[in-house]
């Protein structure tokens, strides 16, 4: 394993157990793009990579699949998990958060969403964090105008503001962490820019090892870009890091994606036998608007 990922490994063990999300990561950014099921041997052999015990990605599994995230299927002994539907709804509104460029054609209008009390302010809190809505205070939500609204915020009465003037400019700065998320990127960005110096070099890099350090880009990358309502350029600061992570995340992750794509050849299966290949969309991934 070269040394930038050992070090993002090691990162990785000295975190709070994350078993479950880096499993979401796989199949988000490698699996549903071949078809969506996958064995589960091929999960412990990815994770065995990052010397985390079969048994608490068992334990992982079964979680997210009691949460309603996966679902499993049984063949004889062997077990098969793919997306269940509430994950395939998270998945496809986060595929275009990461992968897509920034929309340019805001209107400087913006959404604004009142949630009354009651149990659909809870189910839709962390719907809409995870699409990309701020919340200035509780029970009110808002986003740049045509960012999808998830169905779990659907009763949700609607409205529209212009950031024009100061008070929308103040509803906006109150309503994102935007000093934090800065500061995520920056993290971010220190702690994958050697790696891309490695692949820069045309360093020796194995099938497994690029693989791993995908799987573990898109894991840090999304943790921060799932929390940036992704803001028109008008509205941030000129030395913006999430324009520069988004670049290294696109460079390294083009860098990998032969290698990794040659790993899932190799290893991973499913009820049918070995994965289909992807299509088209995965080389699209980073592209520019």
């Amino acid at each position: 394993m070269p040394q930038p990922l050992a070090r993002i490994v090691a990162q990785l063990k000295r975190e709070p157990s994350r078993t479950g999300s880096i499993a979401i990561t796989v199949f988000g950014d490698a699996i549903v793009p071949r078809g969506g099921s996958v064995w589960l041997g091929t999960l412990l052999a990815f994770f065995e990579m990052l010397d985390i015990d079969a048994g608490v990605v068992r334990t992982a599994m079964s979680r997210l699949a009691a949460d309603g995230w996966l679902e499993r299927d049984k063949v004889g002994r062997n077990s098969f998990y793919r997306l269940a539907r509430k994950g395939r709804q998270t998945f496809d509104a986060a595929t275009r958060h990461i992968y897509d460029p920034p929309p340019s054609d805001w209107t400087g209008r913006f959404e604004l969403l009142l949630i009354g009390n009651g149990e659909d302010r809870d189910a839709a809190r962390e719907a809409l964090k995870n699409a990309g809505f701020g919340s200035p205070m509780p029970g009110v939500w808002v986003a740049p105008s045509g960012v999808p609204i998830p169905d779990e915020a659907g009763r949700a009465i609607r409205l529209e503001l212009s950031a024009e003037d100061d008070s929308g400019r103040r509803l906006l700065s109150e309503s994102w962490p935007l000093d934090r998320t800065a500061g995520a990127y920056l993290k971010f960005i220190k702690t994958f820019e050697p790696l891309r110096g490695w692949i820069a070099r045309r360093e020796t890099l194995s099938d497994a090892a690029a693989f791993t350090a995908r799987i573990l880009l898109i894991h840090h990358y999304r943790r921060v870009v799932l929390r940036d309502p992704l803001l028109p350029p008008a509205l941030l600061p000129k030395d913006w890091p999430g324009r520069a992570a988004r670049q290294l995340c696109g460079e390294i992750y083009r860098g990998l994606l032969p290698l990794s794509e040659q790993w899932l050849d190799r290893n991973a299966s499913n009820q049918r036998g070995a994965l289909p290949k992807a299509g088209d969309e995965l080389a699209r991934r980073f592209g520019e608007a």
